[in-house]
């Protein structure tokens, strides 16, 4: 066994939770890199970032955000390192580079050339290459008619900056790990990273999938767990309903939840995934945009054998309540009047990362919301954001929670419920 990877083997195995809130032992970040400085003002809308971040200061704020989680006792991943890791198995290897080579754009002969570039670099060297791309000009080797007609600007391996957002790509739900099937192209070859990351590394030797890339489209930062046995799933610009009817399928059937809830979200560049409308900060409170608390709907999704019950549509926060089995859901909103919450909804006020029940990692720019947070009894764990909130994301979008502490489970809920 590669040395590297048994070290990484020593430490804790990978759990998942049933939670938002439960502890957070061990999380999966993506510290922004070379990917970054692939941003122009010519690419950066196709690559979905709204400005051209600097570089530096987006990695300084990043590694703010890793040693606030460090701080308090969790511990931090890098996908990168996981990958260059994974990369040293051959079938891991043959996966993420088959997956470069499906772009239709290359044509046979660039595709063989290139096939033959990747196959020959060192796995630390493929990682890289594989996450911040390969420029034109930078591969010398290319022939083809694809790549004597490709503008000196253009990618032969387009790079990934959304990466950063590693929860989208995966999200555990109990102790199984959803491969999310992601909408937009500049993202959709992200998955065959963390794939090869679940599927191949010691480090999840044994963890089952509930979900694959493969299936209809469901991005992570659509799923919230709002507690043991409730999953919410949003629907709007990248999941589909049918993306959340299969989830629903897959996690009622194993037995991974009693009830999930569709939320079906407006389709709109500032709520593109139902965790910038709210996150869960406390076993019973939410922090959420103002106008989604009285707009946002849910249908409950349920199994009555082997048949899926879909419900009517309902409030959220009742048809959360009710699911979780409590009074209310209370509300932490993004400011007091509509200028402010519209604002601090547009830099992810709502994307909180929580770390344990009334603990949150939120961006410090957001100085409303987080003194209502405060107010309501959440500390608040400020980190600097205004280079990474660029590509319109929070901590919670920068994190994939590997390990939490299980508050419940979905068999004790439905126990509970039925007495």
């Amino acid at each position: 066994m590669n040395t590297q990877i048994a070290a990484v083997v020593a430490g804790p195995g990978a759990k998942g939770a049933d939670s938002e809130v439960g502890r957070l032992r061990t999380v999966m970040l993506h510290r922004p890199g070379a990917e970054l400085k692939r941003l122009t003002p010519r690419n950066n809308d196709a690559l979905l970032f709204d400005g051209i971040p600097w570089v530096g200061r987006a990695q300084e704020e990043h590694d703010v955000f890793a040693q606030t989680l460090r701080d308090h006792g969790v511990e931090v991943l890098y996908l990168s390192e996981l990958l260059g890791e994974t990369l040293t198995i051959a079938d891991a290897r043959l996966e993420c580079i088959e997956a470069v080579l499906t772009d239709p754009r290359l044509g046979d002969t660039l595709r063989d050339v290139l096939r033959s570039h990747l196959e020959g670099l060192h796995p630390e060297d493929l990682a890289h290459t594989l996450v911040a791309g390969l420029a034109h000009d930078e591969f010398t080797e290319g022939r083809g008619l694809g790549y004597a007609l490709m503008k000196r600007s253009e990618f032969v391996i387009d790079p990934l900056p959304n990466l950063v957002f590693t929860r989208d790509s995966s999200v555990w739900v109990g102790d199984r790990v959803a491969i999310s099937s992601l909408a937009m192209q500049a993202r959709m070859r992200e998955t065959s990273l963390t794939a090869a990351i679940y599927q191949h590394h010691p480090r999840f030797a044994g963890v089952r999938t509930v979900y694959s890339s493969r299936l209809e489209r469901l991005e992570g930062g659509d799923v919230l767990l709002l507690g043991p046995g409730v999953v919410a799933v949003g629907t709007g610009e990248r999941t589909t309903p049918a993306g959340a009817e299969r989830l629903a399928r897959n996690v009622l059937g194993e037995g991974l939840a009693t009830t999930v809830l569709a939320v079906p979200v407006a389709q709109d560049r500032a709520t593109m995934h139902l965790d910038t409308v709210c996150t869960m900060v406390d076993t019973d409170a939410v922090v959420m945009y103002p106008s989604a608390a009285e707009t946002l709907e849910a249908i409950s999704l349920r199994m009555n054998g082997d048949e899926l019950v879909v419900g009517t549509p309902a409030p959220f926060l009742e048809a959360a309540a009710e699911a979780m089995g409590i009074p209310e859901l209370r509300i932490i909103d993004t400011g007091l009047d509509p200028v402010t919450a519209e604002r601090e909804q547009w830099d992810d006020g709502n994307n909180t990362l929580a770390i344990g029940p009334r603990l949150a990692v939120a961006y410090e720019r957001n100085i409303e919301t987080n003194t209502r947070l405060e107010m309501a009894g959440i500390e608040v764990l400020p980190i600097p954001g205004s280079e990474l909130g660029t590509g319109r994301g929070g901590p919670r979008c920068m994190s994939c929670p590997v390990e939490r502490d299980f508050l419940g489970s979905a068999k004790e809920v439905a126990t509970a419920n039925d007495v």
